[in-house]
Parts: structure tokens; sequence; C-alpha cells
């Protein structure tokens, strides 16, 4: 499968990429209040998405580790926001997922206080990875996502998910379709990543830029 990841990305960029997502990465806090988040020390990268667009996969796959954050088919999974601290350099943060979850109104609307909560209140906030079922495309829930993190303020980026299951000369188009909607967006980068989960596809371009962010 061919590479349609960041250019430009020197051979060292990846491997301090590598070496920084090899280092130790433990679980520090699932947060379902502003109030119980950890204090404010590291830089933050965090990851937001669509119920079941493969949020855990992705911080699982950046780490090299199967079971740190727990996957799960069925949506709405992650219900608070989760801490991870990455070899006492960077809080991996991974964010409850929106959209079509079968829980409650009220339910939906305490996730989306308490995300809106944690983006607008986390000076550490480097970027936002935001993630999008490569299959599919940006969704509305997508863009309204995008207008709130321009209103905050919160630099994001759009991540293509499972792109195994794409044709991979179907990938270019994928990424082309997102960049385009990300050039409408203030607070978004202009490069659109895409992963797998499975593969690895994308892996190592995504831990060097997010390296990168977090050292700025």
């Amino acid at each position: 499968m061919p590479s349609d990841t960041p250019d430009g990305l020197s051979p060292a960029e990846l491997e301090a990429g590598r070496k920084l997502f090899a280092g130790p990465c433990e679980f520090v806090a699932g947060a379902a209040t502003f109030e119980s988040m950890p204090g404010i020390s590291l830089p933050e990268v965090a990851f937001a998405g669509r119920s079941n667009v493969g949020k855990s996969s992705l911080v699982n796959a950046l780490t090299g580790r199967r079971t740190l954050a727990r996957t799960s088919s069925k949506p709405g999974h992650t219900r608070q926001i989760n801490f991870f601290d990455l070899a006492g350099q960077v809080f991996l943060v991974d964010l409850p997922g929106y959209g079509f979850a079968k829980v409650s109104r009220s339910m939906k609307e305490a996730w989306q206080d308490l995300a809106s909560a944690y983006l607008r209140g986390r000076p550490t906030l480097k970027r936002v990875c935001l993630l999008i079922d490569s299959r599919h495309g940006v969704k509305e829930s997508d863009r309204e996502t995008m207008k709130n993190l321009d209103s905050a303020a919160v630099s994001y980026q759009i991540v293509l998910t499972k792109a195994d299951q794409l044709r991979a000369k179907d990938i270019p188009a994928a990424i082309a379709a997102a960049e385009a909607v990300a050039r409408k967006h203030g607070a978004a980068h202009p490069v659109v990543v895409a992963t797998s989960s499975e593969t690895g596809f994308g892996i190592p371009e995504l831990r060097a830029e997010l390296r990168a962010v977090a050292a700025a």
C-alpha cells in the first residue's frame, strides 16, 4: 500500500517518533467531570471522533499496545475522558465519541459538556486529532465538531482511520476530499493523515507528527 502520509519527514524524525511512542505509557485518570481531570502539567494531544471510528484502536496502535485503551464494537464505549502519560513527556487524551451512540439525550449532552469544558480549559492542549472513517468521509456531526473546535481556537488535524478497508488507489481521493473540508476551517491543520490500526499504515508518520507537536 503506497504512502499518502505527510511528506518531508526525515528518517531522524520518524525514529524520534518511534522512540517516544515505544516508551512507557500508563493510564493516569478517567475523568467524568472537569474537576476530576489531572492537573495541568504535560503537553496534551487529544483524540476525538464519532462513536466507533477507532479512537481507542489508534491509541493502541500508536503506542504499540493492544489493551492500553479499551476497544469495543459497541458505539459509545468510552464514557469519560481518559488520560495516558506517555514517557512523562505528553498526555494522550481519549475523548468520548459522538454521533450515533445509543445512549440517552441527557447522557449525550453530559458528554458534550464535558468535552467542551476540556477543550476550552486545558491550556496545554497542543492538538486534537479528529478521526474520520476513511470509508465514509466527513459527516455532518464531524462538521459540527469542527465548528466547535474553530470556536474554541483549538488546533486540530483530520486523521483518516481504517484505510486498510479502502483500495490503495482510493486513498489519495479520500485524503483530498478531507483536505478540501479542512481548508474551510480556520483551526484545522491543512495536512490530512491516513492510517490503519490493523496494518500500521501511516502510524510511523503520525507518531513523528505528534512528537513534533508536543515538543513545540
